[in-house]
């Protein structure tokens, strides 16, 4: 009869290379504490890698030749990982959404999701982090992705303090998605990002 360890491996190696997993995955296997230890002797094998607490990586390998090693998955992979895991909708706010849509080359260490889930904070094992602050559904309405970046970055700049530079990357974004698209989502935008957007349809 195989051992937890096998049947775990089975359906990770079904799922392929670069897939993230959780112990509730595996409850079909067994008890979660048999679940998990079966999960850490996977890691201490270095089959597996423990990304953080309850979150495991089946580890992607770089075969372009340039010997970057392992490709890691990055916080956005996580993140959506953990929303489809909890049924949860998520969007990302912050430093992050500017980062997203090219407003900002800084690249944070932390970034920040609303979500209608539950609010944690989750450590990355190489020191980046998620944190996810619950928010109400209105705020996760948007129906459409690039209308809901912009909102959230925008946000995060503040009405006097958007560049012309920015407005610029802004109307370069809105040249690939239908006006029709982006206004429906207009009883969600503040009246001064509307302004810019309405601006950058000109």
């Amino acid at each position: 009869m195989d051992s937890i360890d096998d049947k775990i491996m089975s359906v990770v190696k079904e799922k392929g290379e670069g897939t993230i997993v959780f112990p509730a995955d595996f409850s079909f296997f067994g008890q979660t504490p048999s679940v998990n230890k079966a999960l850490e002797r996977l890691v201490k094998n270095n089959v597996l890698i423990r990304l953080a607490r309850g979150i495991y990586y089946y580890p992607k390998m770089d075969n372009s030749g340039l010997n970057l090693g392992i490709l890691y998955p990055t916080l956005e992979d996580v993140a959506q990982n953990i929303a489809i895991r909890d049924h949860a909708r998520i969007a990302p706010t912050g430093n992050y959404a500017l980062n997203v849509l090219g407003l900002s080359t800084q690249v944070p260490m932390n970034v920040v999701y609303l979500t209608d889930g539950s609010p944690r904070k989750i450590s990355i094992r190489d020191g980046r982090g998620i944190q996810f602050i619950h928010t109400a559904p209105k705020n996760l309405a948007f129906k459409c992705k690039l209308a809901m970046l912009i909102t959230f970055a925008l946000k995060e700049i503040g009405p006097d303090n958007v560049t012309m530079a920015q407005e610029s990357k802004i109307k370069e974004l809105l040249k690939h998605e239908a006006k029709e698209d982006v206004y429906q989502d207009f009883g969600l935008i503040p009246t001064w990002i509307k302004s810019i957007i309405i601006k950058c349809y000109e």
